[in-house]
């Protein structure tokens, strides 16, 4: 399968070797950061000069200390500097001024500019999203010093240097081709399928001892990677890699872990006149949900159901739509793993969790004690599909909306079927046809027993322990079933 994979693939296949190896976790890197420096140094065996891939994160990747040492270069020694980071753009509609941010390093647009020259070079790559990857160079624009009135000029903000942007190069090299990807997909069989999805990932499909069960459950991780405002809650024993793949995997997602969560930080910041963290990115991850607290427990929850429902958020006179699927992830004792049992699993959340009407808006439940804790053996050790490729293909699958047709075709709803019910079951659905089946381009092109296997029947069950856990929760929902969602015969 290697060999059909590097030959379909060429390019976004790279050598990992996260087993043996402790070179790249010593760095600390994201994996898609890590697969870029692959590609870029590795020969067509997988090798790679060790040094001189040090030295180049060493000139291009600083960390966050090293923030005054590249000010000092640029403002007081006035060279110009570059390096890989994070970048997000800013117009401001009364000025036409245009400015960025480096999150990562705290430089804010109150403290920079773009100058229109340069705006004009690199403006198609910085608007494709709210922040994006790529090789930096900063200068600095002297202070204004024509001014006669020099504290007046000061007092007009007219009198300061601004860091300003003096070239953008976007991370990612390539043209993502969907459609070439999806055609791809047809060389190899579903169960190679599933093995290469998880080497993009960073894990070892043999490590799961050809568990279907357990491969699928961890794929189901990526649902929200390929699907708009798709809202999940998984609960997993300890170890299990959920900060990881969340965390660690995918440059569009974002992950919070503990802490104190704010509307503000969330949704929108009205102080700052900006939106939270569920615009611009594809998921947000509340990790370790039962130690995050909320500044305001019923604020947040009227928040979170709003959105979650619709994808519209308002606070105070602003309304703002997003994308983001919401995920949340915690531990879950031994006792209460089973979800066919009286205990309630919900019970150790956060108390903004413990509302039938909120926990109904989650789509579906990951069971996460079916995903077996990382070992040695699970991590990858091969030929794998790019991460940073493999993501980036996700994140454009978001868009396609033929997926979702081809589901309304193929899944029969039931008459009176509940709306939340029915749109649970037919987003995770489509997620997993993506995921799985991205060559489907209509009905035809699947069995209604691939679809029923690998799409229905799992956002059937994800859907179910919604519903049976909402009934512990609340009575009102108790005795209430999953509507009988059935393949319809008529597309076979």
């Amino acid at each position: 399968m290697i060999e059909k994979l590097k030959n379909y693939f060429d390019e976004m296949v790279v050598y990992k070797d996260l087993k043996k190896s402790n070179f790249f976790s010593a760095l600390s890197l994201p994996s898609f950061m890590r697969d870029w420096l692959l590609k870029k140094f590795e020969d067509e065996n997988g090798s790679f000069n060790q040094d001189e891939l040090v030295d180049f994160i060493k000139k291009y990747l600083p960390r966050k200390e090293d923030w005054t040492a590249i000010k000092n270069q640029v403002v007081v020694e006035n060279e110009r500097v570059r390096f890989l980071a994070k970048v997000s753009v800013d117009i401001d509609i009364s000025s036409g001024v245009v400015s960025f941010a480096l999150p990562d390093f705290g430089l804010t647009n109150k403290d920079t500019i773009i100058e229109d020259h340069i705006w004009q070079n690199c403006k198609e790559e910085l608007v494709r999203g709210r922040e994006t990857w790529g090789m930096v160079e900063i200068g600095y624009r002297q202070p204004d010093n024509n001014e006669n009135d020099l504290s007046k000029s000061r007092s007009k903000g007219l009198f300061r240097g601004k860091i300003k942007l003096t070239a953008f190069k976007t991370f990612c090299p390539y043209t993502i081709d969907l459609d070439y990807y999806k055609d791809a997909r047809r060389a190899f069989s579903t169960e190679e399928w599933i093995d290469i999805l998880l080497g993009a990932v960073d894990y070892n499909a043999n490590g799961y001892l050809g568990d279907e069960e357990k491969k699928l459950t961890m794929l189901t991780r990526l649902l929200p990677f390929v699907e708009k405002r798709l809202n999940l809650i998984e609960l997993a024993p300890k170890g299990t890699g959920k900060s990881y793949l969340f965390g660690r995997v995918s440059r569009f997602g974002w992950l919070s872990s503990g802490g104190v969560m704010s509307r503000a930080k969330m949704f929108y910041d009205q102080n700052k006149r900006a939106e939270g963290l569920v615009s611009g990115n594809d998921f947000i991850t509340l990790d370790e949900v039962q130690t995050i607290s909320f500044t305001d427990v019923n604020e947040m929850r009227a928040a979170l159901k709003g959105y979650l429902e619709s994808g519209i958020f308002t606070v105070g006179n602003y309304e703002g739509t997003a994308e983001a699927g919401v995920i949340l992830c915690g531990n879950i004792k031994k006792a209460i793993m089973d979800e066919d049992g009286f205990a309630s699993m919900f019970e150790e959340l956060p108390t903004v969790f413990h509302e039938s009407a909120l926990i109904e808006r989650f789509h579906g439940f990951i069971k996460g004690w079916n995903i077996p804790r990382m070992n040695d053996d699970l991590k990858i050790a091969g030929w794998a599909l790019n991460s940073e490729y493999f993501c980036s293909i996700l994140h454009d699958l978001r868009n396609d909306m033929s997926y979702r047709a081809i589901v309304d075709q193929l899944i029969e709803v039931p008459e009176a079927a509940d709306t939340r019910d029915t749109e649970a079951v037919k987003r995770i659905a489509t997620a997993y046809l993506k995921l799985i089946f991205p060559h489907v381009r209509k009905a035809e092109d699947i069995t209604g027993r691939e679809f029923n296997r690998y799409c229905l029947s799992r956002a059937r069950r994800m859907r179910d322990t919604i519903k049976y856990q909402l009934g512990i929760l609340d009575v009102e929902y108790l005795g209430k079933d999953l509507p009988a969602f059935r393949i319809n015969t008529e597309t076979e």
